[in-house]
C-alpha cells in the first residue's frame, strides 16, 4: 500500500428491494456495484463513482459507512 495515499472511508451497500420491474438502467447499476440478489452486501470504497451509483439506486439499497 502507498503511505502517500490517505485513506478512503468504506461503505456497506445492501440491496434491500427487487430489481423486477425496474429500468435497465437500474438493473445494470445494481450489478456494477456488485449486487446480483436480495440481502446481498458488498463493500466499496466511498469514491465519487461509487457514491453516483448508489445515489441512482438508492430506493433499492441501504447504505452504512464502515469505520
Amino acid at each position: 500500500m502507498d503511505k502517500t495515499r490517505s485513506k478512503m472511508a468504506k461503505i456497506k451497500v445492501t440491496q434491500v428491494k427487487s430489481k423486477i420491474r425496474r429500468p435497465q438502467r437500474q438493473k445494470r447499476t445494481l450489478e456494477a456495484l456488485g449486487l446480483k440478489k436480495m440481502n446481498q452486501v458488498v463493500e466499496h470504497d466511498a469514491s465519487p463513482a461509487i457514491l453516483g451509483m448508489v445515489h441512482k439506486v438508492k430506493h433499492l439499497v441501504s447504505v452504512e459507512e464502515i469505520k
